[in-house]
């Protein structure tokens, strides 16, 4: 049976109409746009600005580097990227030692208070700096000790710690338990299987955990800021004392230095994450 004419007349001329107009962008799009510009634009006109070769950030004077080379002949900037390096590394090693094993400990034995125990240790990662900075003062203030470069290693140890562990028991739960097992059951003590078989497992994630601290500690201000003693200024420190008064050109310069080194960083630390969750398959 064919359809009326004047049907099909209508269903033509429907297909004929244009189609409703839609627009060439999205909400969602415009939201992410802002969003990203919001966060980039500004380290994008920073990394423009350490190049103006006038002494005042507001006028535009001519590409210049002397900026760079003002930074590289500072001594306190050398000075304090020292002290923070030190304390970067030395708490980092550390953290890496002690939470590995007590990501282990959690995922492998059972005892009383477990539950308790895991909480407590993943506190620093949502307790605001401030919060930790004080508690350590405090505690230190009542125990009479001397705030010094030690003081800031130990409280930057308290969240290196806290991340180290995470990363690695992420990376535990993706591994088959039952190669320790066979290592055990072809000779090998607890030692040679935790050395030999599982810590080479672990290093990825060892690895981009010790890098996400990394970053974390030699960004840190607050909690330095509230353990470090007299002769310890690490670079967040010294960055805070020089912009209260203004930004200064070469402390964009430092900025951008810092951006491009904590990005290298991170994008290893992401390669060793996607690593480890590439070979735990």
């Amino acid at each position: 049976m064919t359809a009326p004419p004047t049907a099909a007349k209508s269903a033509a001329a429907r297909s004929a109409a244009p189609s409703r107009f839609r627009l060439p962008f999205t909400w969602q799009g415009v939201f992410s746009l802002g969003m990203y510009g919001f966060m980039y634009v500004p380290i994008l006109v920073l990394a423009v600005y350490s190049f103006n070769a006038s002494r005042y950030g507001a006028r535009w004077e001519g590409f210049s580097l002397r900026w760079y080379q003002s930074l590289f002949n500072d001594r306190r900037i050398f000075a304090a990227l020292q002290d923070s390096l030190t304390i970067a590394l030395v708490a980092v090693g550390i953290s890496s030692v002690l939470g590995t094993l007590m990501a282990i400990g959690l995922a492998k034995y059972r005892f009383r208070g477990k539950t308790l125990y895991r909480g407590v240790s993943y506190l620093p990662l949502i307790i605001p700096d401030i919060a930790i900075g004080v508690a350590t003062l405090v505690f230190l203030a009542t125990a009479g000790i001397a705030l010094n470069l030690w003081t800031v290693i130990a409280a930057h140890m308290v969240f290196c710690l806290a991340y180290i562990a995470v990363v690695v028991s992420s990376r535990l739960k993706g591994l088959d338990p039952h190669l320790e097992e066979a290592a055990l059951d072809l000779g090998a003590n607890p030692q040679q299987a935790l050395i030999k078989v599982l810590l080479p497992q672990l290093l990825p994630a060892i690895v981009s955990g010790g890098l996400l601290s990394f970053v974390l500690s030699m960004d840190d201000l607050l909690i330095s800021s509230f353990t470090a003693g007299g002769g310890v200024n690490p670079l967040p420190i010294e960055i805070f004392s020089r912009v209260r008064t203004g930004v200064k050109p070469d402390v964009n310069a430092l900025s951008v230095v810092l951006i491009m080194a904590s990005g290298l960083i991170a994008a290893f630390s992401e390669y060793f994450r996607a690593y480890s969750d590439r070979t735990s398959r």
